[in-house]
């Protein structure tokens, strides 16, 4: 009898960066569907009532740190999954780049996000991205469709899709999460400390 399928897992997605280039990060933030109301309101409640877009790399470190810490102090903890995935420099089309360095993030994040549904294999996954104009071409979307048809634990995603960041607290919390790998280059905090304070992963 085939395994029973999961209820639907959200990732959103977004980067710091040029994918190819030195210094490329992704951040993902995996949650269940249902859950994914209650992380946005417990994220946008902790910004100021007229806060617009959040975008880490326009913001003060300190104020990042401190919303961060803030975020993972009230989040539920066993719902939701942060990763930090840093991609290596490497030569070719910068939007089929992208496509491979996303493939790649999503199945770090649903190996970490079986702990959340006790489970070895994770279907019925929506991934959300922002988007931009390094995962808006051909060459991108070709890179997932292969990779959805043939790469382990990526044929579990059954859906794309590419919105605004501005429209959506989550995706500006994957920026968030993208953008703190900055915080360990500069030798403000090590993996380790990243964890323990924000609950970010890094692969």
């Amino acid at each position: 009898m085939p395994a029973r399928l999961n209820k639907k897992v959200l990732c959103f997605m977004d980067e710091y960066g040029t994918a190819g280039l030195d210094g490329f990060h992704l951040g993902a933030v995996l949650m269940r569907a249902r859950d994914a109301g209650r992380i946005d309101k417990i994220f946008s409640d902790l910004l100021e009532p007229s806060a617009g877009e959040i975008h880490a790399s326009q913001l003060d470190d300190g104020y990042l740190q401190g919303l961060m810490q803030r975020f993972w102090d009230a989040a539920p903890r066993d719902k939701i999954v942060l990763i930090n995935q840093q991609v290596a420099r490497r030569d070719g089309d910068a939007a089929a780049l992208y496509g491979q360095a996303v493939v790649e993030t999503v199945k770090v994040g649903l190996k970490r996000f079986r702990t959340v549904l006790d489970r070895e294999t994770i279907g019925n996954v929506e991934l959300i991205l922002d988007v931009n104009h390094q995962n808006d071409r051909p060459p991108f979307d070709e890179t997932l469709m292969q990779a959805k048809a043939q790469d382990g634990r990526f044929r579990g995603v059954t859906r794309f899709s590419r919105i605004d960041s501005s429209a959506s607290r989550l995706l500006q919390l994957a920026d968030l999460v993208a953008y703190s790998r900055k915080w360990i280059v500069s030798a403000e905090m090590n993996a380790k400390g990243l964890k323990e304070r924000f609950g970010i992963q890094m692969p």
